[in-house]
């Protein structure tokens, strides 16, 4: 199980347990917005929408309710074991444990720690587990089963009372209460040979071969991988044992070098200079070139032996393409996660979380979110995500460091951590995604990022902005051309925000003031209010939204012509509309602002022109 799971929940009654086993799995709790009001990570409006999507995308599910509700919204979707994500219904008393799906998959193992988790009684009624305590087709990370559609037969025949016989090395099976014998009739065979399964039997591959890659900057992945690949092909072994793709520090971004780990479906991991130097003893073939051009004897071979680690040894040594170099090691055990070595090329997430609440924060920012190991960001935006943030390692920078606390984040990621740089609104629009390209255009220097902070891999996720939850709020005062504009003169000079504030006025434009004052400024926002009544009646609406998303929201609608600048604080964002913003009042009392786009003129020439079309 590579995902965390999502814990699912339709009433506030399973709440409770809910949040215990993601507490304790480092899952999330995924709650219906119109039962469940507060305390969920990921909050959703259709069931069976919402379930299929975890579904579909493999994620394990945990759903804190009838199993019979789980197995029908669910049955549309099942058609192949092989590929299901493990699914497990638990009573909201924590009581029984059922793994409805994916038994072998991981939901057998699953429901036994949620069992142990909330003290309950796991219902595993796959008859592999009951009789010998393991699932042949399920093998554990690290391993691979060659051929999958074999393993219901053997199964079925050891349940029948045949008996095994294992050849080759694999703890796992050998610590099972499978009936072994040395004339077994079944083979169990282990290899990371390039051969064929028993005909009677199963072959298990150790994802225990390094590939060690050295290439040249911008090498074609192509050529690599035909590397990597003829290299595995000379040496008899399966490319279904290879669990790393090692390399030196400097080729963390190497397009070539991810290209060929994403081929064998496994991680990269790199080494400094001095890592690898450490292993020239080792080397089969040592190069001075080599050691001028990048600190060591050797890239390919080095990596490959230090991954590989002190009991691990080099099956083939360096062979080379035009471009690439590639060196095979094998390590004494398979890789797992929580053993790989070398250092991961960071990640750097920089999120938009939205005004903050839950039901307003994308799926995508809360998969990053749960998916890094450390947060960066003003402390209120941390907070902000509640319990999607325990667990993660916290780095809180207060207002006006937004420099440092990007710098900070870049390197904790250039460190090799999965980090999410977390923003108010949208990452993009007045916050830091901006920042973190400016750095990382900046010319190296003594203020500059550090090598392994330029190499990371960087993603950024939309949030809903300031200006898109204070239209939501007030009606519909975007639907026409629009703009935004920051009135800090703490980056852009007075001068230009005056310049842009006229332009949008003579322009007619809707505009969004983002940073409208502060404590200590307080004269812009009238100056702009000012400016604007040149332009545009007094009566135009003005909408000022407080806290949107959270505790303490207010949105109020004003003319721009009593826009009091004494009424705004620097959690407001000021919405002034065009001339052709008009303000509507519904049954209910409230009042609604909209800027009308001209339907209603193409209607009107649409109808002329059909009467025409009659006439003729």
């Amino acid at each position: 199980m590579t995902q965390s799971p999502a814990i699912v929940i339709l009433s506030e009654a399973a709440k409770p347990m809910a949040r215990r086993i993601a507490e304790a799995l480092g899952g999330e709790v995924h709650g219906l917005a119109r039962r469940v009001t507060d305390g969920v990570d990921t909050g959703f409006a259709d069931t069976g929408a919402h379930l299929s999507a975890l579904f579909l995308q493999g994620r394990p599910v945990v759903g804190v309710m009838a199993s019979g509700a789980l197995i029908r919204l669910l049955a549309l979707h099942l058609a192949d074991k092989v590929s299901e994500p493990p699914v497990i219904a638990v009573a909201e008393d924590g009581s029984v444990i059922v793994p409805l799906l994916g038994g072998h998959h991981g939901a057998n193992d699953l429901a036994r720690e949620i069992a142990t988790i909330v003290d309950g009684v796991a219902a595993i009624t796959t008859a592999g587990d009951l009789k010998f305590g393991v699932a042949l087709d399920q093998p554990p990370e690290g391993w691979v089963l060659a051929n999958p559609a074999a393993a219901k037969q053997v199964m079925a025949d050891l349940v029948a009372g045949g008996t095994a016989r294992l050849e080759g090395e694999a703890g796992w099976l050998s610590e099972t209460t499978l009936p072994f014998s040395s004339d077994g009739e079944i083979v169990l065979s282990v290899s990371d040979a390039s051969e064929e399964p028993p005909a009677n039997g199963l072959l298990y591959r150790p994802q225990s071969l390094v590939l060690g890659i050295g290439c040249e900057r911008g090498a074609d992945g192509e050529e690599v991988l035909a590397l990597a690949v003829e290299s595995l092909s000379q040496a008899g072994l399966s490319s279904a044992s290879v669990g790393l793709v090692a390399s030196i520090d400097v080729k963390a971004d190497e397009v070539a070098v991810h290209h060929v780990a994403r081929h064998f479906g496994c991680p990269v991991r790199v080494f400094d200079a001095a890592t690898l130097e450490a292993e020239t003893p080792r080397l089969k073939k040592p190069s001075d070139i080599v050691f001028a051009e990048v600190g060591c004897h050797g890239v390919a071979e080095g990596a490959a032996l230090a991954a590989a680690g002190a009991g691990g040894e080099l099956v083939t040594e360096k062979r080379k393409s035009r471009r690439a170099t590639c060196a095979i090691a094998r390590a004494p055990t398979p890789f797992t996660a929580r053993t790989l070595p070398g250092r991961a090329r960071g990640h750097l997430m920089v999120v938009g979380i939205g005004p903050g609440s839950e039901g307003w924060r994308s799926p995508e920012v809360s998969s990053m979110v749960a998916a890094s190991t450390d947060l960066v960001g003003y402390s209120l935006y941390l907070d902000l995500l509640g319990p999607l943030a325990k667990g993660k390692a916290r780095h809180d920078f207060d207002l006006g460091k937004e420099e440092a606390r990007v710098r900070h984040a870049m390197e904790l990621a250039g460190e090799g951590k999965s980090v999410a740089l977390v923003c108010s609104g949208d990452a993009g629009i007045y916050a830091m995604a901006t920042l973190v390209f400016e750095l990382l255009d900046k010319a190296d220097g003594p203020d500059g990022l550090t090598d392994a902070a330029r190499r990371i891999e960087i993603a950024v996720s939309p949030g809903i902005s300031a200006l898109q939850a204070a239209a939501a709020r007030a009606g519909a005062p975007l639907g026409h051309d629009f703009c935004t504009i920051s009135l800090s003169d703490l980056l852009t000079p007075w001068e230009d925000i005056k310049r842009r504030v006229w332009a949008a006025g003579e322009g007619d434009f809707v505009i969004a003031f983002y940073n409208p004052v502060s404590k200590k400024r307080r004269t812009q926002l009238a100056w702009a209010r000012d400016a604007l009544l040149e332009h545009r009646p007094a009566s135009t609406p003005v909408i000022l939204a407080t806290n949107l998303g959270r505790e303490g929201e207010l949105i109020r609608v004003v003319p721009l012509v009593a826009l009091n600048v004494d009424d705004v604080d620097m959690l407001t964002v000021v919405v002034v509309g065009s001339s052709n913003s008009s303000t509507v009042a519904t049954g209910d009392g409230r009042t609604w602002v909209y800027t009308p786009r001209g339907y209603a003129r193409k209607e009107g020439t649409a109808m002329t022109n059909s009467v025409a079309g009659d006439a003729a």
